[in-house]
Parts: C-alpha cells; sequence; structure tokens
C-alpha cells in the first residue's frame, strides 16, 4: 500500500485515491489469477480491431467476462474466433482501471473439443447443401491437357515440392504458385484472395490465366485444417470459373472445399496426378494409333489397287476405243481432196451460168418503179374510197342526230377526217421512202457489179468473133480474130502468139441456184 494521506478528518480510516485503489485491485487480481483457463462461448466478436487486437466476451449462462486478444496473438492462433463458438481460453485476469472492469488477457485459444467445432461445421455444411453448392451437376470437368496449373499452397512445406516433381515426371508444363499462409487466422482470407486472384487474370495476358488450379496442404488435425472449412472461401471456390482440384490434409480429412471443389484429390501427389496426364503413355498411345494408321492405310490403298487392276482390265483398250473413230477419219481425208475438186467445179459452173448484165438491173428497177407507181395510185384510190365512205357517214349520222349541234358534229368529223389524211401521208410517204431506198440500194449493187467501172479504170474485155469472153492466153491460137470492149466504144485485134485448146468442161452437173454441194 501507498502511504497514507494526512487529513483532518476526526475519523481514524484510511483514504486512498481512485488511482490507488485501481491499483491495488490489478495487483490483487493479477497476483491471484495470473494464469488461467476458461471456459466460454464468444459474444459480441466483429473481428479484429483496426489496431489488430480483438476485443470480445467470454459467457455463459449465468455470467461475462471481458475477453482481449493482443495483435502478436492473433497471427498465433491456429483458428479464427467465431461468433457462438465454445472455447477454451488461456491468459491472465486483469483489470481495466479505466472503466472498473476485470477481463481476460487471452495467451491461447482452442475450441472446447471437436464437438463445438464438428457442430459448427455440420451447420455450414447443411446451410451450403441446401444452397445447392455440393451438387455433381454444377462441377466443371477437368480439361484433358491444360497448358497452365495454378497451385495455391505455402510455398515453404513438403506439398509444392511433390506437386511439381510429380507434374514434371508425368508432364512438364508451365506452374504459377501462389503462396499462401495455409494455416492460422489469415490462411482463410490469403487462399480465397488467391482463388479469386486466379479467376481474374485475363485471358492472354502478361501473366497466363490457369486452366487448372490445385488448392493443396498437407495433413493435420481438425484445428489445423480449420481455415478450409471457412465460408467465404467455400463460396469463392463454387464460384470460380477455373476448373478446381482439392487436396487438402490426407484421404480421410474432409473440408468444405474439398465438397465444393469440382474435383477431390486424396493427397497433393494425387492432385497432380488429376491435373495432367502420362506424356510417357500418350506417345506411347499415339505411336500405336499411328501404326495401326498406317497399316489401315496400307491395306485400304492394296485393296484399292486391286480394285484398279481389275476395273482396267475389263475396259478395252485404248487401239480398240479409238479404231472407228480412226478408220472413219481415214476415209474422210480421202474423200477429202476429191470432195473439194467437185465443189470447186460445181461453184465454178454455178458461178459462170450467173450473168450479171445492165440490162437486168435496170429491168428489175423499172418493174420496181411500177411497183411503186401501182402502189401509190391504189392508195390514192383508197384514199378517196375512204374519204368518200366517212362522207357518206357524216351525211347519215347528221341525219339521225339533228337534235345536236350541227356545227360540234361537223368540228369533230373534220378534224377525224384530218387525222385521217395526216396518218394516210405518213404512211404513204413512209412507203415511198422505203421503195426509194430498195431502188437506191439496188442502183447501188449495180455499180458495184457493174464492169463498167472496172472497164474505167483501164481494162478491157477480150472477145472472139462469137461474142465468148476469152480469159485466158492458152485459148488462143495465131491470127485468131478479137474484139476489144474499151469503155468508150469497141475494137478490133489479132492474136500474134498462143495454141487454140478447147473449152474444159466439167462433167458434174451444174447445182440449181441456191443450192449447196458437199465435200463427201
Amino acid at each position: 500500500m501507498s502511504e497514507m494521506i494526512p487529513t483532518d478528518s476526526k475519523s481514524n480510516v484510511a483514504e486512498y485515491t481512485v488511482s490507488e485503489v485501481s491499483g491495488a485491485l490489478k495487483r490483487t487480481v493479477e497476483d491471484a489469477f495470473g494464469h488461467v483457463r476458461v471456459r466460454g462461448e464468444i459474444s459480441g466478436y466483429r473481428g479484429p480491431h483496426s489496431s489488430g487486437h480483438a476485443y470480445f466476451a467470454l459467457k455463459d449462462d449465468r455470467a461475462k467476462l471481458e475477453a482481449v486478444v493482443w495483435k502478436m496473438t492473433m497471427s498465433r492462433l491456429k483458428f479464427r474466433p467465431e461468433e457462438g463458438m465454445e472455447v477454451i481460453a488461456t491468459g491472465k485476469l486483469t483489470t481495466y482501471p479505466g472503466s472498473s472492469k476485470y477481463q481476460i488477457v487471452i495467451d491461447n485459444l482452442e475450441p472446447a473439443g471437436a464437438g463445438a467445432l464438428m457442430a459448427l461445421l455440420e451447420e455450414r455444411k447443411k446451410r451450403l447443401a441446401g444452397e445447392g453448392l455440393f451438387d455433381q451437376d454444377r462441377k466443371k470437368r477437368l480439361p484433358f491437357m491444360p497448358l497452365t496449373i495454378g497451385v495455391i499452397t505455402s510455398p515453404t512445406g513438403a506439398v509444392i515440392r511433390d506437386i511439381l516433381h510429380r507434374i514434371a515426371d508425368r508432364f512438364p508444363l508451365h506452374v504459377l504458385v501462389w503462396p499462401v499462409r495455409v494455416q492460422g487466422e489469415t490462411a482463410a482470407a490469403e487462399v480465397t484472395n488467391a482463388v479469386e486472384g486466379f479467376n481474374a487474370l485475363p485471358a492472354g495476358g502478361a501473366i497466363p490465366r490457369p486452366d487448372i488450379v490445385i488448392v493443396a496442404r498437407g495433413g493435420g488435425s481438425l484445428e489445423d485444417l480449420w481455415g478450409f472449412n471457412d465460408e467465404a472461401l467455400a463460396r469463392a471456390v463454387a464460384a470460380s470459373t477455373i476448373p478446381i482440384i482439392s487436396a487438402v490434409g490426407h484421404e480421410t480429412d474432409w473440408t468444405l472445399v474439398d465438397m465444393v471443389a469440382d474435383v477431390r484429390a486424396p493427397t497433393p501427389t494425387g492432385a497432380a496426378e488429376f491435373a495432367v496426364p502420362v506424356k510417357a503413355e500418350l506417345e506411347s498411345t499415339l505411336a500405336g494409333l499411328s501404326a495401326r494408321l498406317k497399316a489401315c492405310m496400307r491395306r485400304s490403298l492394296d485393296r484399292r489397287r486391286e480394285t484398279l487392276k481389275a476395273t482396267a482390265r475389263m475396259l478395252p483398250s485404248p487401239d480398240q476405243l479409238l479404231a472407228l473413230p480412226r478408220r472413219r477419219f481415214d476415209e474422210a481425208t480421202s474423200r477429202l481432196g476429191r470432195g473439194l475438186e467437185v465443189g470447186t467445179e460445181r461453184k465454178r459452173a454455178q458461178l459462170g451460168a450467173l450473168r450479171l448484165q445492165p440490162q437486168l438491173l435496170s429491168r428489175r428497177i423499172a418493174d420496181a418503179r411500177k411497183l411503186v407507181d401501182r402502189d401509190l395510185a391504189r392508195a390514192q384510190a383508197a384514199l378517196r374510197g375512204r374519204v368518200g365512205e366517212q362522207r357518206r357517214n357524216f351525211a347519215r349520222l347528221s341525219g339521225r342526230l339533228r337534235h345536236e349541234p350541227i356545227e360540234r358534229r361537223q368540228r369533230l368529223l373534220r378534224e377525224s377526217l384530218a387525222l385521217l389524211a395526216r396518218r394516210h401521208g405518213q404512211a404513204m410517204a413512209l412507203k415511198l421512202e422505203r421503195l426509194r431506198n430498195r431502188v437506191d440500194q439496188t442502183e447501188r449493187l449495180l455499180a458495184t457489179l457493174s464492169h463498167q467501172g472496172i472497164l474505167e479504170r483501164g481494162f478491157a474485155l477480150v472477145s472472139d468473133l462469137d461474142g465468148n469472153l476469152v480469159t485466158r492466153a492458152a485459148e488462143l491460137s495465131s491470127g485468131t480474130a478479137l474484139t476489144l470492149r474499151f469503155a468508150d466504144g469497141t475494137a478490133g485485134a489479132v492474136a500474134t502468139s498462143g495454141e487454140a485448146r478447147p473449152r474444159p468442161r466439167t462433167s458434174a452437173k451444174a447445182p440449181k441456184p441456191g443450192g449447196q454441194g458437199t465435200l463427201f
């Protein structure tokens, strides 16, 4: 006790300050309860304060005890405290002079037996199962040949070495490791962030997005694996778009992560075996399939080759196929020369029979003019008849339509007659123009075909005394009298050399005008 404060009071009772009383009580409580184990239910837990300390209370059915867990102790706890959990707290009692309260400063916190944790676990399991997070139809299939595998585990344990070694033995590929704590207060939050972080990676980004994620941890007690029973972590795994393999603990250990994951592996090594196939086995399988494919192709080619040979034996040879066309071609070739000669002679005889004379063309032009004059006379007669008929119709209609204005009917008839006259005039003009064009074309053809134009260019027609044209010098003999026709008249001449030969005659009958010969 501190020294008493003198007082002028007549009482002999000692007086103390509030601080003295609070300090005395604090020392008394700490000396009497320096190390205690308290069993109770957590109440008022809201998680760590911003300073890292946690404040809550332990209670039973009759009393309540304030509790505090300092920041350094929180990081060493094996599991995270939760509201309503029954725990056993180890620490010392002390007082808090600022509020005249006593509290327990907890050094260690553990569940009050496995039954409490199991009860809490069963309650979470029922709630998540009711939401359908454990259903098989929502679980995703693992890709057969992943390119990148993400692993969420501790970077310092044996688990990551086993996984990497197993993947390297089976099928070496790219592995991304997201280091996390797998035990303690922050384990669940770190694993949750890792799962969400892998899902947030963009496809084709600088960091490749994993095709499979493995959540792994070694074995341990229920308290050691309690972080993987976190509800937030279970929901993050269920919401993952990347297939997740859970490998938490040994084969007999079960957590909520195992139930919501797409595939549960009994061990971390088993997870690596689920994730990748054996490269040697794939190569062996491919080699076997390749050998079978080559054998099948050889057998198929052999069968097709035999079928082709059998079909080829049934087909005729090229000589047999071309024998008949070749014979026809040879026969046509042999007839071609003779047919050409015969056709030429026929065309020559047909041309010789044609006599293009100016008198003939002039007669045709005169006939065409007569036809034009006849059509013109007929058109004029038809016009006069049509006009007379219209006049008679007009007179008849005038008698019938006495009540109509005569002037209007006369005007309409005059307009009709004028229209007919214009149409007749146009028709006659068109007809005459067409006939005139035909006459002009005939005159141009006459000028083109007439020999008079050729004579104007200095040529002459040679004929004998009988009027037959002489076209070859071989047809003349010395002393033969000839007649030379020039553009402006005729003159006589005598051949001074040459030998008279008979005019060649063809035995082939000239084809009819307009007919066509054949080469065969």
